[in-house]
């Protein structure tokens, strides 16, 4: 397993550091990235979790990061298709472990399935993924470049 170290935090993109994304590793036998998320306050509701748009967005970053792993970054996926199912509350203030896998991937599809987890093992989210293989952008191709 490659650790996240092995990935340099300047590449990563501006939404990740928004979620409270880190990059723990990646499992290149099974094309598992493993993620760690810290539930921030301003990504909750009055109920004191996570609004269930947002849940989205953290599947969709260990989804996307398993396949830009398993192209050494040289490509991301396009979404076209996400289906989210939620199980539980990840609540404010948590650590939640993702878990992204690409499942197979071509030249003109990449499917992709991923999981939200409590540090015990509880799983609070699962979603899938058909996305379109892509180039990987840079910031400086988007504009993005700060």
């Amino acid at each position: 397993m490659r650790s996240g170290d092995d990935w340099n935090s300047d590449q990563g993109s501006p939404h990740s550091a928004l979620l409270g994304s880190e990059l723990v590793g990646f499992d290149e036998e099974s094309s598992t990235a493993t993620m760690r998320f810290k539930i921030l306050p301003q990504m909750c509701t009055w109920r004191g979790g996570v609004q269930g748009g947002l849940v989205a967005g953290y599947l969709d970053d260990v989804m996307g990061y398993a396949y830009v792993m398993e192209t050494s970054g040289e490509k991301a996926p396009l979404n076209f298709e996400i289906s989210m199912q939620l199980l539980g509350l990840l609540p404010e203030g948590a650590t939640i472990i993702g878990k992204g896998r690409v499942v197979r991937s071509g030249r003109r599809v990449v499917f992709l399935e991923g999981e939200l987890l409590t540090e015990e093992g509880q799983v609070l989210a699962r979603a899938t993924s058909t996305a379109i293989p892509t180039a990987r952008p840079s910031p400086t191709e988007t504009g993005m470049e700060g």
